[in-house]
C-alpha cells in the first residue's frame, strides 16, 4: 500500500504516517500566491478590513489595478480577472513578467490600467488568478472613493488652487525665519510671516507606505495623488519590476482636473525641475531620479494630458542634446511605456532619445522660454505657455542671488556656477500666476521652496532660514492673489521635516569676537561654552533688513544660533559660510571653480576646531518623521484644522474645489 492509499484508510493512526499524509495532501491542493494586489490595502495585507483605508481615491478618479502572482514550481500563471463588489471589471489585463530578484519563476504581473469608480465608499478588489494546472488564487483587498458630499445651497467651489510646499520646513524653520525677517522685543514677535497671516493652521503626518521617515517623492505625491507610495517614487504604487516607468499609475491633481474640467497646471520650483517635488505633480516614475525621461514626460505627457502650462526652475542640463556642454542626457534614465500603459492611460509610448532637444521641443510646443530672471521679467501679458530653465541643475540660493544683486560688479557664487541672472522666488511665481490667470476654467499652482531642505541638509543654517524667507515672499504674492480672486485656496504646507532643526539661544558675543574665536583653533571651550547663550542669555537677537526685504548681513552681533537634532557630523562656527558645500548634481561640480568649494561639513568651519558629532552616518542631516504645519487662506481654508494625515491635505483640497464650502 502507498502513502496515499494509507491516507485514505481509516486503519492507519500511526501518528508518523498521519503527518505524511498531511504534507502530501498540501502538497496536492498547493495554489499559486498573490503576493502583491494594488491598490495597497491593510486588507490584503493584514487580513484588517477597516480603518483607515490605506488608498484612496476621488470618484471618477483613475488608477491602476494589479496583482503578482507566484506559480507552483514548473507552472505558469495563464490568466487573472478583477471583480469590484462582486462585479467583473471589464476590459483588457495584461500580463507581464516580475523581474525583481528573488521572486520564483514564472512569477507574472497582471495589470489593469486606468480603471475609476465613481461612487463613494469602501469597495472590495477581488483578484482571481488561475494556473496553467487549472487552480485558482484568490485575494482581496479594498479601497475608499472619498464622499464629497451633496454641493449645499449657498455653498461656493474653488477655480484655483495652489500648493506651496516649503521642502523640509518645520516649525523651527518657520519660526527662525520669523525672527530673523522681523525680531522678537519684549517676548512677543515684532511681525508675522505671510505664511503666519493664514487663519487656518493644523499639523500634518508625513511617513510613507514603506517607512515613518519619507523622502520628498511621496512627500509631495500624498498632496498631487492623494495616496502614499514607497519612498523614492511618484505618481505610482510599488510593484515588482525594475522598469522605471510601468508602475500602476494614479491619477495626479493636474491631470484629473485639466481631463473633467479643463483647468491648467503650473509648477514652480528653485530646485532642478526633474526633482522629487515638481516630478511628483506632473511625472509617474519609481525612479526619482530618472531626468531624463522625468522631463520628456513633462512634455509628451503633462502638456497633454495634464494641462502644464508653466514650469519654472533649474534643470537645463535635461533639456540639452546629449554631448552639448553641460547636457547629462542619458538613455539609462530614459523610458518606452509598455503598450497595455500608453494605450490605456491615452499617452505617449516614449523612445529612448538622449539625443534629443528637449527645449527646442517645448519651444515648438507654443513655450516661451525664459533662461534669466531678464527674460523673465519681459514675458508678455499674451503668454499662455511659460518654459523657465535658470540654472543646469538646482538654482542658487537666495543668499548667493541676493549677494549678487547688491553687488552686480563682483563676481560670486552665482558667477561661479555660470548663471549671474536667477530670478527670485516670488519673481517666478508672479510670472506663473500672470500666465495660468489666462486660462478662465482655473488651476493648479505648485510652488516649491526647494532649498529649505537642501541647506538643512547640508546643515548651513543661514542659507535655508534666508530660503525660507524667499519661501515666504512667495506665500505672499500668492495671497495677494487670492484677496483678488476669492475664488482661490492657498496652501503652504512642507513635504516632511528636514534635520531636527531648533532654536537653541543666541550668541553672548559680538560677531567681531566669534569671528576671532572662530579663527583660533579653541574647539567645545571657546565656541561653545563661551559663546552659546540659553534661556534669558539667549536675549532677542537683531537684524537689519534691506529694502530688498533680506538682511543686510546673517551675522550681526549676538546672533541667533540653531542645533539639529537629526544631523551627522560637522564642524561649527556659526558664522555664516562664504561659499554652499557644493552641489553634486550640478554638471560642471568637478571643475574648476566649483571644485574648490568645500566638499562636505567636516570641510568647513575647521579652523575653530569645534566638531559637533552627529546622531547619523555620512556627511548629511537626514529627514525626521515629526509633524509639519499646513497654512491655508481662501475659499475652503477652514477645511484645514486639527491633525491630519498627508494624503488628507489633497481631499481636503479637492472637497473645496468640487464638493464645494461655505466659507
Amino acid at each position: 500500500m502507498n502513502i496515499l492509499a494509507a491516507c485514505a484508510s481509516r486503519a492507519i493512526t500511526s501518528l508518523g504516517l498521519i503527518g505524511a499524509c498531511v504534507s502530501l495532501a498540501s502538497v496536492a491542493s498547493a495554489t499559486p500566491t498573490i503576493s502583491r494586489l494594488t491598490p495597497p490595502s491593510a486588507l490584503f495585507s493584514f487580513n484588517d478590513p477597516g480603518k483607515p483605508y490605506i488608498a484612496r481615491f476621488l470618484p471618477g478618479q483613475r488608477f491602476d489595478l494589479q496583482a503578482t502572482v507566484q506559480p507552483d514550481a514548473g507552472k505558469t500563471i495563464t490568466s487573472a480577472r478583477y471583480w469590484v463588489d462582486g462585479v467583473a471589471v471589464g476590459g483588457a489585463v495584461a500580463i507581464t513578467p516580475a523581474t525583481v530578484p528573488g521572486l520564483p519563476a514564472n512569477t507574472a504581473i497582471f495589470t489593469h490600467r486606468a480603471y475609476s469608480h465613481p461612487k463613494a465608499g469602501v469597495h472590495i478588489l477581488e483578484v482571481r488568478a488561475t494556473q496553467s494546472d487549472g487552480q485558482v488564487a484568490t485575494a482581496k483587498g479594498n479601497f475608499e472613493v472619498y464622499d464629497l458630499g451633496h454641493v449645499n445651497h449657498g455653498s461656493k467651489r474653488a477655480k484655483n488652487i495652489i500648493v506651496l510646499i516649503g521642502d523640509g520646513m518645520g516649525i523651527a524653520h518657520r519660526t527662525a525665519a520669523r525672527i530673523m525677517l522681523n525680531g522678537v522685543q519684549m517676548g512677543r514677535a515684532n511681525g508675522p510671516l505671510a505664511m503666519d497671516t493664514f487663519p487656518f493652521t493644523g499639523l500634518v503626518m508625513t511617513s510613507s507606505l514603506n517607512s515613518i521617515v519619507t523622502d520628498s517623492a511621496p512627500g509631495a505625491f500624498c498632496y498631487s495623488g492623494g495616496n502614499k507610495t514607497y519612498n523614492n517614487e511618484e505618481g505610482v504604487f510599488p510593484d515588482d519590476t525594475l522598469d522605471k516607468f510601468d508602475n500602476p499609475r494614479i491619477e495626479l491633481i493636474g491631470e484629473f482636473f485639466y481631463r473633467t474640467e479643463g483647468k491648467t497646471l503650473g509648477i514652480v520650483t528653485t530646485a532642478d525641475v526633474f526633482d522629487a517635488t515638481p516630478a511628483a505633480f506632473g511625472v509617474h516614475t519609481q525612479d526619482r531620479g530618472a531626468g531624463t525621461g522625468i522631463c520628456d514626460q513633462y512634455l509628451d505627457e503633462a502638456a497633454v494630458t495634464g494641462g502644464l502650462r508653466v514650469l519654472l526652475g533649474g534643470g537645463r542640463k535635461w533639456f540639452l542634446p546629449q554631448g552639448t556642454p553641460g547636457s547629462q542626457r542619458n538613455a539609462a534614465s530614459d523610458y518606452v511605456l509598455p503598450a497595455d500603459l500608453a494605450s490605456g492611460w491615452g499617452v505617449a509610448p516614449g523612445t529612448l532619445d538622449a539625443q534629443r532637444d528637449l527645449l527646442s521641443a517645448f519651444t515648438a510646443a507654443g513655450f516661451a522660454y525664459a533662461p534669466d530672471a531678464a527674460t523673465l521679467n519681459s514675458v508678455t501679458p499674451s503668454t499662455d505657455r511659460l518654459l523657465g530653465l535658470f540654472a543646469f541643475s538646482n538654482m542658487n540660493v537666495a543668499k548667493d542671488k541676493i549677494d549678487k544683486r547688491r553687488s552686480p560688479g563682483t563676481a560670486g557664487v552665482v558667477d561661479d556656477f555660470g548663471f549671474p541672472d536667477q530670478p527670485m522666488l516670488d519673481e517666478m511665481t508672479s510670472k506663473a500666476l500672470q500666465v495660468l490667470s489666462k486660462n478662465k476654467r482655473g488651476f493648479t499652482l505648485m510652488v516649491e521652496g526647494a532649498s529649505i531642505d537642501k541647506q538643512a541638509h547640508a546643515m548651513d543654517s543661514d542659507r535655508w532660514i534666508l530660503e525660507t524667507i524667499e519661501f515666504d515672499r512667495a506665500v505672499g504674492v500668492c495671497k495677494a492673489f487670492a484677496q483678488k480672486n476669492p475664488d482661490t485656496l492657498v496652501i503652504v504646507t512642507a513635504d516632511h521635516e528636514c534635520a531636527g532643526i531648533n532654536i537653541i539661544g543666541a550668541s553672548r558675543v559680538t560677531n567681531a569676537e566669534l569671528t576671532a574665536r572662530a579663527a583660533a583653533g579653541g574647539g567645545a571651550a571657546s565656541l561653545r561654552d563661551q559663546v552659546v547663550g540659553n534661556y534669558d542669555e539667549a536675549g532677542f537677537p537683531e537684524y537689519q533688513i534691506a529694502a530688498d526685504g533680506y538682511p543686510v548681513s546673517t551675522d550681526p552681533d549676538f546672533k541667533m544660533l540653531i542645533g539639529y537634532a537629526a544631523n551627522a557630523d560637522r564642524y561649527e562656527d556659526w558664522l555664516t559660510n562664504a561659499q554652499p558645500l557644493r552641489d553634486s548634481q550640478q554638471p560642471f561640480n568637478g571643475s574648476a571653480p566649483l571644485n574648490t568649494y568645500p566638499n562636505g561639513p567636516l570641510n568647513r568651519d575647521t579652523a575653530g576646531n569645534y566638531l559637533v558629532t552627529g546622531q547619523v552616518p555620512g556627511s548629511s542631516a537626514v529627514h525626521t518623521a515629526s509633524d509639519i504645519p499646513v497654512s491655508a487662506y481662501g475659499l475652503g481654508a477652514s477645511l484645514f484644522t486639527g491633525v491630519m494625515d498627508n494624503t488628507d491635505v489633497f481631499f481636503k483640497a479637492m472637497q473645496a474645489a468640487l464638493g464645494g464650502v461655505k466659507d
